[in-house]
């Protein structure tokens, strides 16, 4: 059985740690953030927490329910700091685009923690916050609810899955990062034309491109076809599958 969190009020009144802090949700986020970069995912531990804050390791379930609903709370932290140096320009193609950005950013700024949490829902008010913002600019171009959903939908997995497939290298050790980004060159670019002809053909092209993300350009190309959407509007699709449809079952992030 979980732990029961105790209220905020409570936790207010309790006494400072051995260094003199008087602990909060935030101090365990950040503390967590500096042990996964340190440890990785799984060095994230109870112990390791209450060592970095000068508590006790019991102190995190008067927070947290237990390790899950911390690993949903530094999620929520990232998603949040996207918004931190966002402002709304009122052009919905440039809000879009800088918002794309900044969570793309906000993750990889803590690699290990990307790869953690970019798949979780925390329906906390820092990640709502950015859904509502997305949801905002969409609906704000006249588009329909369906289609704003949908658009906002492709949006969100986009930015997150690109997160954590671009996490995954910075989470590597120097070494192996470096021998994956020289496999272009070593093994890609010394591929015979007679056997493989169109990775011969490119073979320039990908090793100075496949090194570095995609995700600039995939958020390109959702906004130009968002705004072809708006350009010539047709019969909408609708917001999810039906259960006839391929695929239906498939359950993503959002």
């Amino acid at each position: 059985m979980a732990k029961q969190v105790v209220p905020e009020g409570a936790r207010r009144r309790r006494r400072p740690t051995q260094g003199g802090t008087v602990l909060s949700e935030e101090h365990f986020v950040r503390a967590a953030l500096r042990v996964l970069r340190e440890h990785g995912s799984t060095g994230l531990t109870a112990r390791r927490l209450g060592t970095a804050l000068g508590a006790d390791p019991s102190t995190l379930y008067r927070y947290f329910a237990g390790m899950d609903d911390l690993t949903r709370a530094i999620g929520d932290e990232l998603m949040g700091r996207a918004l931190d140096g966002w402002e709304a320009t009122g052009d919905w193609r440039v809000d879009l685009r800088a918002l794309g950005l900044a969570i793309h950013a906000s993750y990889l700024a803590h690699p290990q923690a990307a790869v953690l949490t970019a798949s979780r829902v925390s329906g906390r008010p820092r990640e709502i916050a950015v859904d509502e913002t997305v949801l905002g600019i969409l609906r704000g171009t006249g588009l329909p609810d369906p289609e704003a959903v949908r658009t906002y939908h492709a949006f969100i997995d986009q930015s997150l899955a690109f997160a954590a497939l671009d996490a995954g290298p910075l989470a590597l050790t120097d070494r192996a990062r470096a021998e994956d980004e020289a496999m272009w060159q070593s093994t890609y670019a010394r591929l015979p034309a007679s056997s493989h002809p169109h990775i011969a053909a490119t073979a320039g092209h990908l090793a100075r491109r496949m090194p570095h993300s995609a995700y600039p350009a995939v958020l390109e190309m959702l906004l130009e076809h968002t705004a072809a959407r708006l350009e010539h509007p047709r019969e909408q699709p609708s917001a999810a599958p039906s259960p006839a449809e391929p695929g239906a079952s498939f359950t993503r992030r959002r």
